[in-house]
């Protein structure tokens, strides 16, 4: 493994990339917005300038000018050009690999609240993957918002580490331990058990020394390990994105408009659909992180 700046066991490389990190991190959304022509044809000029905001806050934005369209070409041209390919195909997503987040009121899909107009608490992508599948990046393009509502909210990851390392470092070695966060099994219709209990770690350093986050807020179906130094650094994580930190980014994506990320924490509120305004969005999840970052 690389040196990293999440290792415990080396705080001089840590600060040093904690003071870099910080310095200059944008302190509103509209500084990790790009306004670009077609995302299927990106300029290199429009491409430079999501792939620094990237580097920075391992998320970007884009304001793009296809309107409504709802070709799915448009994430995977995405996708392709920030050097991701290996597409989660998850349990609900399209054919294509694709998920087209909208409301269902039928079928298995109308059971899941991404399928509904609730609201979806802080998480990162796959949470329930197993290890050998975490979800290093994804996507989201609008299509269509809702007539009101839908807003995300959004924190890097690396932010949140920064912030409860330099609370308590025993924090993140609570966090780390590969037992700390399990999700019980999905069982099928036929009561077999569709996805087994996957059990692992909150943040972990990938070989390359790059920091992963697999975290749920959801309270059921979520076993945490059972002991005070685990429920004292949940607590704590909890307590920052109940926040008003000024890591933490909110925002509307309008149609044409997407976000691509290295699998940040977000959420998304509650929203209303209309006759004329149904939110459709597609959402890609990748192996793999954005290239370059």
């Amino acid at each position: 493994m690389e040196v990293s700046p999440f290792d415990l066991a080396d705080n001089e490389t840590y600060l040093r990339w904690r003071d870099t990190k910080l310095k200059n991190y944008p302190q509103k959304i509209e500084e990790l917005l790009v306004e670009i022509n077609d995302p299927r044809q990106l300029k290199q000029s429009e491409f430079d300038a999501l792939l620094k905001r990237c580097r920075k806050t391992n998320m970007a934005l884009y304001a793009g000018r296809t309107g409504t369209d709802p070709d799915p070409e448009i994430p995977f041209s995405i996708g392709r050009r920030f050097g991701v390919s290996g597409l989660n195909k998850n349990w609900l997503a399209d054919e294509n690999a694709l998920t087209s987040l909208k409301v269902r009121e039928d079928g298995i899909r109308r059971h899941y609240i991404p399928y509904t107009s609730k609201a979806i608490n802080w998480h990162t992508d796959g949470y329930y993957n197993t290890p050998k599948e975490q979800i290093h990046s994804m996507m989201l393009h609008s299509v269509q918002g809702a007539a009101s509502g839908g807003a995300n909210g959004l924190l890097d990851h690396e932010v949140a580490y920064i912030i409860l390392r330099d609370e308590n470092p025993e924090y993140i070695s609570a966090l780390m331990s590969p037992d700390v966060l399990s999700i019980p099994p999905r069982m099928g219709e036929k009561g077999e058990v569709a996805r087994r209990t996957e059990t692992g770690p909150v943040f972990r350093i990938s070989a390359s020394g790059k920091l992963h986050m697999r975290f749920t807020i959801r309270k059921k179906q979520v076993i945490w390990a059972d002991n005070p130094q685990t429920r004292k650094a949940v607590s704590a994580l909890k307590k920052i994105l109940a926040g008003d930190s000024a890591y933490i980014f909110k925002g509307q994506l309008e149609s044409g408009m997407g976000l691509l990320c290295n699998n940040v924490l977000h959420n998304r509120s509650a929203f209303v659909n209309d006759s004329e305004h149904e939110r459709h969005f597609y959402r890609s999840r990748y192996f793999e992180r954005i290239s370059g970052t």
